[in-house]
Protein backbone atom coordinates (compact mmCIF):
# COMPACT_ATOMS: atom_id res chain seq x y z
CA UNK A 1 0.00 0.00 0.00
CA UNK A 2 1.21 3.50 -0.81
CA UNK A 3 0.14 6.67 1.01
CA UNK A 4 0.26 10.20 -0.37
CA UNK A 5 -0.93 13.35 1.39
CA UNK A 6 -2.53 16.06 -0.72
CA UNK A 7 -3.36 19.56 0.47
CA UNK A 8 -6.43 20.81 -1.41
CA UNK A 9 -5.75 24.06 -3.24
CA UNK A 10 -8.29 26.87 -3.48
CA UNK A 11 -8.80 26.03 -7.17
CA UNK A 12 -9.65 22.42 -6.29
CA UNK A 13 -12.88 23.55 -4.64
CA UNK A 14 -16.19 24.10 -6.47
CA UNK A 15 -18.98 26.60 -5.81
CA UNK A 16 -20.50 24.34 -3.14
CA UNK A 17 -17.18 24.32 -1.24
CA UNK A 18 -16.54 20.65 -2.07
CA UNK A 19 -13.48 19.13 -3.72
CA UNK A 20 -14.19 19.20 -7.46
CA UNK A 21 -14.43 15.83 -9.22
CA UNK A 22 -11.57 16.82 -11.54
CA UNK A 23 -9.32 17.64 -8.57
CA UNK A 24 -9.85 14.16 -7.17
CA UNK A 25 -8.79 12.61 -10.49
CA UNK A 26 -5.62 14.76 -10.40
CA UNK A 27 -4.88 13.78 -6.78
CA UNK A 28 -5.24 10.10 -7.69
CA UNK A 29 -2.95 10.56 -10.68
CA UNK A 30 -0.28 12.14 -8.48
CA UNK A 31 -0.60 9.31 -5.96
CA UNK A 32 0.01 6.67 -8.67
CA UNK A 33 3.63 7.83 -9.10
CA UNK A 34 5.05 5.22 -6.67
CA UNK A 35 3.38 2.50 -8.76
CA UNK A 36 4.78 4.01 -11.98
CA UNK A 37 8.25 3.98 -10.40
CA UNK A 38 8.10 0.19 -10.14
CA UNK A 39 8.26 0.14 -13.95
CA UNK A 40 10.27 3.32 -14.64
CA UNK A 41 12.21 4.32 -11.48
CA UNK A 42 13.21 7.78 -12.76
CA UNK A 43 9.76 8.44 -14.31
CA UNK A 44 11.50 9.11 -17.65
CA UNK A 45 8.65 9.87 -20.04
CA UNK A 46 10.67 9.27 -23.19
CA UNK A 47 8.89 7.19 -25.77
CA UNK A 48 11.27 4.24 -25.54
CA UNK A 49 11.45 4.14 -21.71
CA UNK A 50 7.85 4.56 -20.58
CA UNK A 51 6.16 1.16 -20.20
CA UNK A 52 2.58 1.87 -19.14
CA UNK A 53 -0.63 3.03 -20.75
CA UNK A 54 -3.89 3.85 -19.01
CA UNK A 55 -6.76 1.68 -20.27
CA UNK A 56 -9.56 2.74 -17.91
CA UNK A 57 -10.32 4.96 -14.94
CA UNK A 58 -13.43 5.15 -12.80
CA UNK A 59 -14.33 7.13 -9.71
CA UNK A 60 -17.02 6.79 -7.08
CA UNK A 61 -17.66 9.87 -4.95
CA UNK A 62 -18.85 8.54 -1.62
CA UNK A 63 -18.45 11.52 0.70
CA UNK A 64 -17.62 15.19 0.84
CA UNK A 65 -14.11 16.63 0.96
CA UNK A 66 -13.37 20.26 1.69
CA UNK A 67 -10.75 22.98 1.51
CA UNK A 68 -8.56 23.49 4.58
CA UNK A 69 -7.86 19.87 5.52
CA UNK A 70 -5.29 17.49 4.04
CA UNK A 71 -6.48 14.44 2.13
CA UNK A 72 -4.70 11.11 2.42
CA UNK A 73 -4.69 9.03 -0.76
CA UNK A 74 -4.20 5.32 -0.18
CA UNK A 75 -3.19 3.33 -3.27
CA UNK A 76 -2.92 -0.41 -3.64
CA UNK A 77 -3.01 -3.08 -6.31
CA UNK A 78 -6.34 -4.91 -6.42
CA UNK A 79 -5.78 -7.15 -9.45
CA UNK A 80 -2.83 -8.38 -11.48
CA UNK A 81 -3.33 -9.97 -14.89
CA UNK A 82 -0.87 -11.09 -17.55
CA UNK A 83 -0.17 -7.63 -18.98
CA UNK A 84 -2.45 -5.37 -16.94
CA UNK A 85 -3.17 -4.53 -13.34
CA UNK A 86 -5.67 -2.44 -11.39
CA UNK A 87 -4.67 0.29 -8.96
CA UNK A 88 -7.41 1.03 -6.44
CA UNK A 89 -7.24 4.33 -4.58
CA UNK A 90 -9.15 5.82 -1.69
CA UNK A 91 -9.27 9.47 -0.65
CA UNK A 92 -9.70 10.04 3.09
CA UNK A 93 -10.22 13.35 4.89
CA UNK A 94 -10.67 13.62 8.65
CA UNK A 95 -11.26 9.87 8.95
CA UNK A 96 -13.98 9.78 6.31
CA UNK A 97 -13.69 8.22 2.86
CA UNK A 98 -14.58 10.76 0.18
CA UNK A 99 -13.81 8.87 -3.01
CA UNK A 100 -12.60 5.58 -4.40
CA UNK A 101 -11.06 5.15 -7.82
CA UNK A 102 -9.84 2.31 -9.97
CA UNK A 103 -7.34 2.52 -12.81
CA UNK A 104 -6.59 -0.29 -15.21
CA UNK A 105 -3.02 0.08 -16.42
CA UNK A 106 -1.39 -1.99 -19.17
CA UNK A 107 2.29 -2.84 -19.51
CA UNK A 108 2.79 -1.51 -23.04
CA UNK A 109 5.46 -1.35 -25.73
CA UNK A 110 4.97 2.03 -27.43
CA UNK A 111 7.49 1.31 -30.19
CA UNK A 112 5.65 -1.82 -31.32
CA UNK A 113 2.21 -0.59 -30.16
CA UNK A 114 1.25 -3.71 -28.23
CA UNK A 115 0.80 -4.91 -24.69
CA UNK A 116 3.50 -7.02 -23.07
CA UNK A 117 3.46 -9.43 -20.14
CA UNK A 118 4.43 -7.84 -16.84
CA UNK A 119 8.02 -8.91 -16.08
CA UNK A 120 8.36 -11.35 -13.16
CA UNK A 121 10.51 -9.00 -11.05
CA UNK A 122 7.95 -6.20 -11.35
CA UNK A 123 5.05 -8.62 -10.81
CA UNK A 124 6.63 -9.57 -7.46
CA UNK A 125 6.84 -5.90 -6.48
CA UNK A 126 3.18 -5.38 -7.46
CA UNK A 127 2.20 -8.43 -5.40
CA UNK A 128 3.72 -6.79 -2.31
CA UNK A 129 0.96 -4.17 -2.61
CA UNK A 130 -1.86 -6.56 -3.56
CA UNK A 131 -4.94 -6.11 -1.42
CA UNK A 132 -8.57 -7.11 -1.69
CA UNK A 133 -10.70 -4.04 -2.29
CA UNK A 134 -13.30 -5.28 0.19
CA UNK A 135 -10.85 -4.69 3.04
CA UNK A 136 -11.16 -1.16 4.38
CA UNK A 137 -7.88 0.76 4.38
CA UNK A 138 -8.68 2.89 7.40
Amino acid sequence: MFKTTVTPRFGDIDGLKHANNIAIAIWFEQARNPVFRLFTPDLDLSYENWKLIMARTEYDYVGEMFYGHDVEIISYISRIGNSSFVVTQEAWQNGTKGAIGRSTIVHYDFLNKKSEPIPDDIRKKLEEHLQNEDNSCK
